[in-house]
């Protein structure tokens, strides 16, 4: 069956047999690419990032700085690029037209047909895509981290990912994820993006946004389901580790505080630029590519610090046509514990403003640092329970990344 994605262009699947690969190597120069690359190869290649087939060109990343679409007019707000160091260019003698192998740990990932080689002004794309150049701000350090030329070209994967345990239990393509969509009945899926471990707030996020979603369905007609998107990729410290975020979120589904048929959790490879309502618009379109037709976007979705005000991924999506975009935004306001109510309540309806406690990210770390169980109107107690185990299985006896964590970890995926 052929599955159709943002712009409305079937979904890209740019994959290679290993005895067709064989042909195509024969003689190519290799170069080595980045974690960041790899993994945008990788989301390449299975169609995430569809329409594109590969990473951009100069024009196309002009276009999406400057007017959020691609050249031919397809909405598209941040740059996907391949950085390459100059002298590697002429060490490899890499040219316009050269088919090179791209290579991840010394191990063959993809073959990337070069149509241009350019430079780009890091600054330019820096103050557009994420509003500064302020070194504070992650998306930029990240930005300032590569180099100043860049390859456009199609890529081809040849060497699948082999994911290791846990992440093999929830690595699912955009054609696998539709074909499961289909197998459960699921005719709505909402997506919630997530990169933290769930907290009853979060829950109770994914609760209103299935409801919203269902708004207009009479209750024998409801065949909705929530797909946890999870967020793999680089970690800070002080971030949770990424085996916690998948299994403690799969523990919600596995302790039926949400029903089977309603509810699965799967990941995406994805670098956080942290780029606050642009990134929201990326969020939406790359879910839309794994079948799903709502989108919950709560308080500051995808910012940090205080370089977006906190509903900015709210209003941006005012300013896009209907039609640019396959996904209905569910756009949330935040849920409080309010101790008068006795419950988790909702800022849209609660009048005991003085009185409510935030779920407080900050706070919650700090009990869960201290190992002391935080009330179940927090943090389900089998969630937490699970999350401290994580922490000495995979944490090095943290459940938040550390140095050792982040230079030690096992890898989430291996190229052979």
């Amino acid at each position: 069956m052929k599955y159709f994605g943002h712009g409305g262009k079937g979904i890209v699947e740019r994959i290679l047999s290993s005895s067709e690969a064989k042909q195509w190597m024969r003689g190519l120069k290799r170069v080595s690419v980045t974690d960041r690359v790899a993994r945008e190869c990788i989301d390449l290649a299975y169609g995430f990032f569809t329409p594109l087939e590969g990473f951009m060109g100069k024009d196309d990343v002009d276009s999406v700085c400057e007017k959020m679409t691609l050249t031919d007019g397809t909405l598209w707000p941040i740059p996907i690029v391949f950085d390459i160091a100059e002298e590697e260019i002429k060490k490899q003698k890499v040219k316009k037209g050269n088919n090179i192998i791209l290579s991840h740990n010394n191990c063959v990932l993809a073959i990337l047909k070069v149509k241009e080689i350019f430079k780009y002004d890091k600054k330019k794309m820096e103050q557009a895509v994420l509003g500064t150049t302020d070194v504070k701000h992650p998306g930029v350090r990240m930005i300032n981290r590569w180099q100043d030329t860049f390859i456009g070209g199609k890529i081809t994967l040849i060497n699948l990912p082999k994911f290791n345990y846990p992440f093999d239990k929830f690595w699912n393509t955009p054609r696998q994820l539709r074909e499961k969509f289909i197998e459960k009945g699921w005719e709505r899926i909402v997506a919630h993006q997530s990169r933290n471990v769930p907290h009853t707030g979060h829950e109770w996020l994914m609760k209103g946004a299935w409801f919203s979603a269902n708004e207009d369905l009479p209750v024998e007609e409801i065949k909705t389901g929530i797909l946890v998107s999870c967020i793999i990729g680089p970690k800070r410290i002080g971030d949770y580790i990424d085996e916690a975020i998948l299994l403690c979120h799969q523990k919600l589904h596995d302790e039926k505080y949400f029903r089977d048929d309603i509810h699965m959790v799967s990941f995406i490879l994805w670098d956080m630029r942290y780029a606050g309502p642009r990134e929201a618009l990326l969020h939406a379109i790359i879910r839309s590519n794994l079948g799903c037709t709502h989108h919950m976007f709560g308080r500051d979705h995808a910012g940090v610090g205080n370089y977006y005000d906190p509903y900015d991924a709210h209003r941006i999506f005012d300013q896009i046509p209907k039609n640019d975009l396959k996904i209905k935004p569910v756009r949330i306001l935040e849920w409080w514990y309010c101790p008068i109510c006795g419950e988790i309540t909702y800022s849209g309806l609660c009048g005991h403003i003085k009185e409510r406690r935030q779920f407080s990210g900050t706070a919650i770390r700090s009990i869960i640092e201290d190992k002391a169980k935080p009330s179940k109107l927090i943090m389900r107690p089998e969630v937490f329970d699970l999350l401290l185990k994580c922490a000495d299985e995979y944490g090095f006896g943290s459940p938040f990344c550390t140095e050792k964590y982040l230079s030690k970890r096992q890898s989430v995926f291996l190229i052979s």
